[in-house]
């Protein structure tokens, strides 16, 4: 099973890829994971990765290409995969197809999340995360909170919520995602893998994936 996962920040790209991977026993693919992945094993494509992002520019989508087409053909992906956050642009898109085609797969549903911006919100400025860099657990004030507030239940570190996850940052998010992403909604429309649900809570567009899949 190949699924693609679209859908605003805070839609519940993570939570539904971490249902999934239980329960089909796919791998869960973000561009974050592999690009460090690939710096981390020293790889040629991964070595000129690492380069871009010290400068802090941005990863040639062509070299996150050449480093995703490799990771697709490893053994934990024979069975499937889940693709979180990727592609994020129609160039982007349109990369991943040739490459696919290339490699003989099929993707059997390109799934959107649909959520209100006032739920994005509030899901996403009610997180908190460990400070620890290694730990980097994910509590929500409301829905998970950790069992001390304030503090992470895995190592002890102080939680805290991220830059880039208050208010005035998430609008901002959301306005660079309808600029750039949303676009990719009505770039799969027509495609027959495509499916748009509603992810006011996981277990529903969990099932709803699998009655499209047949499985």
């Amino acid at each position: 099973m190949r699924i693609i996962l679209l859908g605003a920040p805070g839609a519940g790209k993570g939570t539904v890829a971490e249902l999934l991977t239980a329960r089909y026993g796919i791998r869960q693919i973000s561009t974050g994971d592999i690009l460090r992945s690939a710096v981390a094993a020293g790889t040629g494509p991964g070595l000129e990765a690492a380069g871009f992002m010290k400068r802090g520019d941005l990863v040639p989508d062509e070299l996150i290409l050449a480093i995703m087409e490799k990771r697709l053909q490893e053994e934990d992906c024979r069975t499937g995969f889940i693709l979180d956050g990727f592609p994020r642009t129609i160039g982007q898109a349109e990369s991943l197809k040739k490459m696919l085609a290339a490699l003989s797969m099929n993707i059997d549903a390109v799934v959107n999340l649909e959520v209100p911006e006032d739920v994005i919100i509030r899901r996403l400025t009610s997180r908190r995360t460990c400070s620890n860099r290694d730990c980097q657990a994910i509590y929500n004030i409301y829905t998970k909170p950790s069992k001390k507030e304030g503090v992470c239940d895995k190592c002890g570190s102080p939680t805290v919520q991220r830059d880039d996850e208050t208010e005035e940052a998430i609008r901002q998010r959301l306005v660079t995602y309808a600029e750039k992403t949303a676009p990719l909604i009505d770039y799969y429309r027509n495609d027959p893998a495509f499916m748009s649900v509603p992810s006011l809570k996981p277990e529903p567009v969990i099932e709803a994936i699998a009655a499209r899949v047949g499985q």
